[in-house]
């Protein structure tokens, strides 16, 4: 029973590496780069920004007790989050999005969780 747990901080750990990863191609992308970003692209720090907040959504929506979060997919666009995916209950949904806006750097969340048949027959 100990298991899910470890599982649980195992994840989040490898979010957080892979979250430095890509922050780390992305600054050594960004500095060999010969031409300037186009005004439409996001600054580096925004892309940072938006990596760390997906990261603490990813990490939150893992360890709330009332949320089942391993079909929940995350993305992130200037502070605002999408959440994606199927939850048990209509109440998941609504408990998830209460997670994700107490969330700091969060400004907005596009709640599209579907409500799985089984578990809205229960």
């Amino acid at each position: 029973m100990k298991t899910l747990p470890l599982l649980k901080i195992a994840a989040i750990v490898g979010s957080l590496a892979l979250a430095g990863g890509v922050t780390a191609q992305t600054m050594a992308s960004s500095t060999s780069s010969a031409s300037a970003p186009s005004s439409s692209s996001e600054s580096l720090g925004q892309h940072i920004s938006d990596g760390t907040i997906t990261t603490k959504v990813k990490a939150a929506l893992m360890t709330a007790k009332d949320v089942k979060s391993t079909h929940i997919h995350v993305k992130t666009r200037r502070g605002t989050v999408w959440l994606t995916g199927t939850v048990p209950t209509s109440d998941e949904k609504t408990r998830a999005q209460q997670v994700v806006e107490g969330i700091d750097g969060v400004h907005q969340v596009k709640n599209h969780l579907k409500v799985s048949e089984a578990g809205a027959s229960q």
